[in-house]
C-alpha cells in the first residue's frame, strides 16, 4: 500500500512538522510505503478538460486547508483523509455551525457577519447595538478562518466591538455568545472513525481562550458519555475520518468548534494514547476495505 502525506508549502507551525512525521513512522510501521509531499499547485490540475493527478498513491493524508486541491484530488479518484468536504466545513468556524444546525446538537449561539467588500464602509450603530441585545455583552468574535486560537477576540463594550469589526469587516467572520461558564476552559476530545477515543481539559488562567498553543495547562479527562456522544454525532455529520472536538464546559456541555487538522502532540503527552497510531490504522483499514 502506498500513502502521501500533503502538506502545506508554506506552513511555518514546528508542530504540523511533527505530527507529519508521527503520522509518517505509525503508518510505516503498518507496512505503508509512504512520501511527503508539498501541495504546490501540481499534484492534480486540469489539462485538455480532464483532471490529472501527479500521485502514484492509494491515498493522501491531507494536512492542507486548500479546498480546490482537495476536490482536485477527489475528482482524480484519490481517497483523501479527511474528504475534501469535511475538511472545507471545518476550516470555516460559521459553515461548521449551519452544517450541525438543527441536529440537536448544542452550540453557542452565533451569527453570521455580513458579507462586505469595501474597505471604506462603516458598521453602523443600528447593526452594533443589533449584536448587542442578541447576544450581549462581553461578545465574542471570531474570524470564520484561523488555527490556534489566532483571529478570536472578546469585546467587553461596544466600543471595542466596533474596532474589532472594523478590522475584520471584509474578511468572513462570526459573532458569538461569550460563555462565561467556560472561560479559558474547554475540553478537547479527538474522535477517529467515528469513536472518541481520547481527550483532556485545557486551562488558562490568562486568557479567555484555551488553547495549548497560547499557553493552556492541559490534564488527562475522561470524555463524559454525554460529551461523547455529541462529538461522534458531529463528527458523523460533517463526514470527518478524524477531528479534534473542542466542548465549552457549560451546562449543557457546548460544540465549540471542529477541527479536521488538529493537532495531537500534546495530546499523546498528557494522555498516554497513541493518537498516530489509531489514526493510521483508521486509514489502513478504510483503504484496505476499498480494495
Amino acid at each position: 500500500m502506498k500513502g502521501t502525506i500533503l502538506v502545506n508549502p508554506y506552513d511555518v507551525y514546528p508542530v504540523q512538522r511533527r505530527k507529519t512525521e508521527r503520522m509518517r513512522e505509525e503508518l510505516s510501521a503498518l507496512g505503508v510505503e509512504v512520501s511527503v509531499a508539498e501541495n504546490d499547485g501540481f499534484a492534480a490540475y486540469v489539462a485538455h478538460g480532464k483532471v490529472r493527478c501527479a500521485l502514484e498513491t492509494d491515498f493522501v493524508l491531507y494536512f492542507d486547508k486548500d479546498r480546490i486541491a482537495a476536490r482536485l484530488l477527489e475528482k482524480a479518484g484519490i481517497r483523501l483523509f479527511n474528504r475534501a468536504a469535511a475538511t472545507e466545513i471545518c476550516d470555516d468556524k460559521m459553515l461548521t455551525h449551519v452544517t450541525l444546525a438543527n441536529s440537536g446538537i448544542p452550540m453557542p449561539d452565533s451569527i453570521a457577519g455580513p458579507l462586505c467588500y469595501n474597505p471604506a464602509a462603516v458598521c453602523s450603530q443600528t447593526y452594533v447595538q443589533r449584536v448587542v441585545s442578541e447576544l450581549g455583552l462581553p461578545v465574542v468574535v471570531k474570524k470564520c478562518h484561523g488555527s490556534f486560537g489566532e483571529q478570536v477576540y472578546l469585546c467587553g463594550d461596544e466600543q471595542q466591538l466596533r474596532s474589532v469589526l472594523d478590522s475584520v469587516k471584509t474578511e468572513p467572520y462570526l459573532l458569538q455568545r461569550y460563555e462565561s461558564a467556560s472561560c479559558g476552559r474547554d475540553m478537547r476530545v479527538i474522535v477517529i472513525g467515528g469513536k472518541a477515543v481520547c481527550a483532556m481539559i485545557r486551562k488558562n488562567s490568562g486568557d479567555f481562550r484555551s488553547n495549548a498553543a497560547l499557553g493552556a495547562v492541559c490534564e488527562k479527562a475522561d470524555v463524559p458519555p454525554d460529551i461523547a456522544a455529541m462529538c461522534e454525532k458531529a463528527a458523523r455529520i460533517v463526514g470527518l475520518d478524524f477531528c479534534g472536538a473542542d466542548v465549552l464546559l457549560t451546562d449543557p456541555p457546548k460544540l465549540c468548534e471542529l477541527n479536521s487538522n488538529a493537532m495531537f502532540e500534546k495530546m499523546e503527552q498528557v494522555t498516554g494514547f497513541n493518537v498516530g497510531r489509531a489514526y493510521a490504522q483508521h486509514i489502513v483499514r478504510c483503504v484496505s476495505m476499498q480494495k
